[in-house]
């Protein structure tokens, strides 16, 4: 069995640990109970690859969903990165290669969206084989970011975001997804990429301070939404402050908005930063995707806990104090949660199919990549 490290707390306090305090590992049945539920998911994982090489999407092998399980057995130490499945599916992804240097399939608009996950596949199995490729497709994703060479100046909202191609709007999942895939794969934080990509992360953020977007003028929320493009979106709609309608913020695009911000280097006392960590303290859950409208708080719930896993991994605190200054140890709760909600066959789906989530080689992929982040693997 496989025993993760012991936390250190950073030497200064932030408004998610509370002073003094020192923060709980997980412990050695936790983490062993953890581990168990990686593996039974990984076996069904392994289990479901097809002939190709390739894992199930819209009753086809698909590159984007091969990636996405690539990258969990890869990072395992029980499968890894020379084991025949990753091999077969890393072979399958990479049929994939496009003469612009992209990993995609065409005609499906969404060459954004499968380059990063491929991306991240790439760089999850660490081999120097693969190093022209990956240069390529870092290439590649910065050239779909929409800046000054597609006519957006700095003052569009469309500026330093990515949609899922070209021909599509910027929005903060496909912006956040580009971020972890360039950052995963090892481009330096000095990228200029990081830099026009915080302009559109910041109009995403719903405070008034700091977004310049007629639709957060007089917010304080500190949250993220969807976009800014098109006088701003949100998949959870609005909400009444002060009588007056409000894009709604919620948890998936918050932990997105935050890790994109982290990744980019900015500072932990910058009030884009601080404003993001006293909404996760108000707005703290793992029973839904925060702040979603009720009737929706289970949409993208499997993609928030991945998001979730990964922000507070980058932000290096080991205890987030809620809104009460109820001290939550998120690594282990995120294990709990998610060990609770895998299925008998050693997956997880989602009964709340939006975005894909009802299918579970997705869905499982996305709680192993919490679990091993939550675990130090």
């Amino acid at each position: 069995m496989r025993i993760r490290r012991t936390f250190l707390l950073p030497i200064f306090a932030s408004a998610l640990v509370p002073a003094g305090s020192t923060a709980a590992p997980i412990d050695l049945g936790l983490a062993s109970r953890g581990h168990a539920s990686v593996r039974k998911g990984l076996a069904y994982l392994a289990a479901g690859q097809q002939p190709d090489g390739g894992w199930v999407a819209f009753e086809k092998s698909h590159p984007a969903i091969t990636a996405l399980v690539v990258n969990t057995l890869s990072q395992d130490a029980d499968y890894g990165p020379k084991h025949p499945a990753v091999q077969r599916g890393l072979a399958f992804m990479l049929r994939f290669v496009q003469p612009d240097g992209g990993i995609y399939v065409e005609g499906e608009g969404m060459p954004n969206y499968h380059t990063s996950v491929a991306l991240l596949a790439l760089a999850s199995v660490k081999d120097p084989a693969h190093a022209d490729r990956v240069s390529a497709a870092q290439a590649f994703l910065k050239k779909l970011q929409w800046d000054e060479g597609e006519g957006h100046e700095t003052s569009s909202p469309w500026f330093g975001g990515a949609g899922y191609g070209k021909s599509k709007r910027p929005d903060l999942s496909n912006t956040q997804l580009m971020l972890e895939a360039l950052h995963q794969s090892g481009l330096s934080p000095d990228d200029p990429v990081y830099k026009k990509a915080m302009v559109f992360v910041e109009r995403c953020q719903m405070l008034g301070d700091s977004n310049d977007q007629e639709f957060a003028k007089e917010s304080v929320d500190g949250g993220f939404v969807y976009s800014p493009a098109n006088g701003g979106e949100s998949k959870a709609g609005t909400t009444l402050v002060r009588d007056r309608p409000q894009l709604r913020s919620y948890g998936s695009m918050t932990y997105a908005g935050f890790k994109s911000l982290l990744y980019a280097k900015v500072d932990r006392n910058d009030k884009r930063v601080q404003a993001a960590v006293d909404w996760i303290r108000r707005n703290y859950t793992l029973d839904a995707n925060p702040n979603m409208p009720n009737e929706q708080s289970k949409e993208g719930l499997y993609y928030f806990y991945h998001v979730f896993a990964r922000a507070m991994d980058a932000w290096g605190e080991e205890t987030v104090l809620d809104g009460k200054n109820a001290p939550h140890h998120w690594r282990a709760e995120l294990c709990e949660k998610l060990i609770a909600l895998q299925r008998e066959d050693g997956s997880w789906v989602n009964e709340a199919d939006r975005w894909y989530e009802g299918n579970p080689h997705l869905v499982t992929a996305y709680a192993i990549l919490a679990l091993q982040t939550a675990l130090g693997d």
